[in-house]
Formats: structure tokens, C-alpha cells, sequence
């Protein structure tokens, strides 16, 4: 098998299913630095749109992913950055909606959004999940670390521009890290303020995987469904794996993993490599199989290596 550029998975989503990732963006290249992320820090802080990579590569290795998966319920945006970054990303939306029925969905940090550009290439989407993690210039700073100049309330207003011009479905995304955006001043806002977006459902979420610092902690469960209450009806708390999912993924990826891991200390390069996926995908799994306690890792000369626990 070749290794995917581009693509990668399909993996399991606790939203969305199996999802066929596309990453059209540099390694961390982000005009986020948030403190929860998954992937670790941002390496590349920027707002500058370019084709980083083009429609014609991507269109190229995703017609031959869909030719060996029949199984993918969404074909989604999101990877290691900040997708909207790539000033071909609506170009690549359009192009994908004519070769597959496949919903398309995008996972933004809203940044952007404020842009008439980005929301013009977002509308062939089926569904965007952009998140507020927010509403309160201190709070978003601390939080999301944006690039500099990058104003909370330009990412309220954009926010609220595109939901009144998508057709599609827009989930609302709010990362809750305790401590920092879960007093009840903070989400008192964002209660006001997400009365004022057009949305499909509001899905709270806190720290599932090791984040980028390890100072950040999550919610407990019956936080997060006081949380839910007061946002109302269409909160919801987003829950486990979809099981289909999970056991598809569980079957094909992870036991290999641990057969590699077992032998002997690796990178997550050296899983994306020895499996030939690609290297976001390997860092998900990787993390989440460290957050079930399946896998430990040790950092050593700045390279952390992953290892047995059993």
C-alpha cells in the first residue's frame, strides 16, 4: 500500500462516523496555538492563505482512497492545521462533490471566518464544525493562543456572517478545559452568544487525549452535563466512538501497533513509516491508545518514544 499524502484513515470519529481525514495543511502550521491540542504545539503560527497543497495532488490520491473504502460515512477537512489556511480548499470542496456522493465536512477553529473568501469556500461543504472555546478576549487568549491580531470578536462576527449564508449543517464545537473557560461568568457569555449563530447543535467537549500542556485537565462527567443543561436544547455532550467504528479501527490498526510497540520503544514517525499512514493519523492513535493507558511514552533528547505498559 502507498503511503497517503493527503488522506489519511478512515478513522473513527466520535461524531462523525468512519471519517476519511484530509490534511491540506503543513504539520502544525495553525493560526491557533491552543493549550489542549492534541498534536502538541503550534510550530508555524500564521493567517497567511496559500496553496499548500494543490486540488490536482489531492484529487489524485483521494480517487484512488475511495476506490478501496466503501465504508466512509464522511470525507472530512481537518489534519494537522488549520484547513481554511489553504487558499484552495473551496476549489477541492467543489471537486470532491463531483466524484463522490459523500458528505463533506470541515473542522475549523473559526479563525478565519471573519473573511468573505474563507465563508465563499466553505458553502459547498455538507457540514462545518467550527469551534468557540471563548467568548471573552482574556479567556480566548489564554486558551486558543491565536496569531497575533486575531480578535475574539471578529471571530464572533464571522461566525455569525457564514451561518446566515451556509445551507449546510454547522455543529458548534466548545473545547472545555477546567479552570480556565468553565466558570460561570465565561459560559454565561457563551450562552448569549451562541443564541445569536445560526447552529444545528452545540457539542461540548473536553480533553480526551494528552494535550499540547500537561497542566491542562478535563471536566467530569456531571460538569459537563450541568454545562449541557444550561445551553440548552441543542447541546449535547459529545460521547464515545460510534461501535461499527471503533471495532473496524481496532481490527486494523491497533493490534499492530501494539505488536510494533511491543517489540521495542517508537516514534510516531516511526508508526507512520513501519504502517505506512500518515502521521497525524499515527499521533491520534498513538495519544489515545497513551489516554486508555494501553501505551506509555518517555521523552528523551526531545524525541518522545512510545512503549509497552503491560
Amino acid at each position: 500500500m502507498s503511503k497517503q499524502k493527503h488522506t489519511y484513515g478512515p478513522v473513527p470519529s466520535r461524531r462523525l462516523g468512519l471519517s476519511l481525514g484530509i490534511d491540506i495543511i503543513p504539520f502544525k502550521t495553525c493560526s491557533f496555538n491552543c493549550i489542549y491540542c492534541q498534536l502538541g504545539r503550534t510550530t508555524n503560527k500564521t493567517i497567511e492563505r496559500k496553496a499548500y497543497v494543490t486540488t490536482a495532488e489531492l484529487l489524485t490520491e483521494l480517487q484512488a482512497v475511495l476506490k478501496d473504502n466503501n465504508q466512509i460515512d464522511y470525507i472530512t477537512f481537518s489534519g494537522s492545521g488549520e484547513p481554511t489556511l489553504n487558499s484552495e480548499i473551496g476549489q477541492m470542496i467543489r471537486e470532491i462533490k463531483r466524484i463522490t456522493s459523500t458528505p463533506v465536512a470541515v473542522l475549523t477553529n473559526s479563525s478565519l471566518l471573519s473573511q468573505e473568501s474563507v465563508q465563499d469556500d466553505l458553502l459547498s461543504a455538507d457540514l462545518v464544525i467550527p469551534s468557540l472555546d471563548s467568548v471573552t478576549a482574556g479567556t480566548f487568549q489564554k486558551i486558543n493562543r491565536p496569531y497575533n491580531g486575531i480578535e475574539i470578536s471578529q471571530v464572533i462576527e464571522g461566525l455569525k456572517d457564514f451561518s446566515q449564508k451556509f445551507n449546510g449543517k454547522i455543529w458548534l464545537e466548545i473545547m472545555l478545559v477546567e479552570g480556565v473557560n468553565n466558570g460561570p461568568d465565561e459560559l454565561t457569555r457563551i450562552r448569549d452568544t451562541v443564541k445569536q449563530i445560526k447552529l444545528d447543535r452545540i457539542q461540548l467537549n473536553t480533553v480526551i487525549r494528552p494535550p499540547s500542556e500537561e497542566l491542562v485537565r478535563p471536566l467530569e462527567s456531571h460538569e459537563m452535563l450541568r454545562i449541557k443543561k444550561l445551553l440548552g436544547r441543542k447541546c449535547e455532550v459529545i460521547g464515545e466512538f460510534d461501535r461499527r467504528a471503533k471495532e473496524v479501527y481496532k481490527e486494523d490498526i491497533e493490534p499492530k501497533i501494539m505488536d510494533i510497540i511491543k517489540r521495542r520503544p517508537v516514534t510516531v514517525l516511526d508508526i507512520s513509516l513501519l504502517l505506512g499512514i500518515h502521521l497525524t493519523e499515527a499521533i491520534k492513535i498513538l495519544r489515545t491508545l497513551e489516554g486508555e493507558h494501553k501505551v506509555g511514552s518517555t521523552t528523551v533528547r526531545n524525541r518522545r518514544f512510545y512503549h509497552s505498559i503491560h
